[in-house]
Formats: structure tokens, C-alpha cells, sequence
């Protein structure tokens, strides 16, 4: 895609901020037509600028009271998998619920996941048996969220 110009990068921060604006809403912020800004917001969808639009839900609303971030670290070589043990752990995370955000990293872990559950009890169960279950884990240290200082999908365009 083009470079994002003025006008592009409002309507991004518009929809950050409400991915349910109108078009007319949108044109009224960044002094366009609502036909120019929809054909604004499709080059930016078609191009993937514009991933995709979500309902951000509460945790803590649908009873998901506790957050963990996990470090994980997997076992360099397996004799029982012919798959490599990073691509057996991506592939599990996929259907893991619990596990809302996972990101390879560099350092001495090879994953962080972010994982929203009911209480320790839950948290518990899915540590023990669904993490360190997996063939391919090696080792895992978690930290627990006591305060949210800062939460927001926005990235700054």
C-alpha cells in the first residue's frame, strides 16, 4: 500500500477510538465526504491496514477475574515429534481459549502469552494440565496482573 497520508491516519484514530463510526461521522472528523471516506476505508481494509473490526469484551464482565503472563520455554530437540517443538506448541496454542495473546521473543524464553481465567483454581488446571502437559514445553514462569495502568488496542498512527 501507498503511504498513509493525513486524512488516512485520522479515520484509523477515529475507528480506533469507535470502529462503529459511520461513514458520515467519519467524514464530519476529517472534513470529507462520507462517499470519499468510504472509499478511504476500503483501500485501507482491501490493503489490510484495516485488519478487522471486534466487539473488546471485559474480562473480569464474563466472570475471567484473573490474568497471567506466562514465560515459556520449549525443548530445543524432540526424539518422539518428526515436527519441530515450535511448530507442535504454535499449532496447540491455536486451540487453547485461555490463551488470548501468545508472541515469540527473544532472550532466554521463547514465548509470552497473555491468559485470562476464572481464579487460580482455573488457572491451576490449565498450567497443569494443558501447558506443562505439552510434549514440547520445557518450562514456564508466570507472572499475575495486580492493576491494569494501561490497556488499549490503538497502535499510534
Amino acid at each position: 500500500m501507498e503511504a498513509l497520508d493525513k486524512l488516512d491516519r485520522l479515520i484509523l484514530r477515529t475507528l480506533q477510538a469507535d470502529g462503529r463510526a459511520t461513514y458520515e461521522q467519519l467524514a464530519e472528523q476529517v472534513s470529507l465526504s462520507p462517499s470519499a471516506v468510504l472509499r478511504r476505508v476500503k483501500r485501507l481494509e482491501e490493503s489490510r491496514v484495516i485488519d478487522r473490526y471486534v466487539a473488546l469484551v471485559k474480562p473480569e464482565s464474563v466472570g475471567l477475574g484473573l490474568t497471567a503472563y506466562i514465560n515459556v520455554r520449549l525443548e530445543k530437540h524432540t526424539e518422539s515429534h518428526k515436527r519441530n517443538p515450535m511448530d507442535l506448541f504454535r499449532a496447540s496454542v491455536q486451540t487453547w481459549p485461555e490463551v488470548v495473546e501468545c508472541a515469540a521473543l527473544t532472550g532466554d524464553m521463547d514465548y509470552l502469552m497473555r491468559v485470562v481465567v476464572a481464579d487460580m483454581a482455573h488457572y491451576s488446571r490449565f498450567i497443569m494440565d494443558t501447558l506443562l502437559k505439552h510434549p514440547s514445553v520445557e518450562d514456564c514462569k508466570t507472572s499475575f496482573v495486580l492493576d491494569r495502568v494501561k490497556t488499549t488496542t490503538a497502535v499510534p498512527v
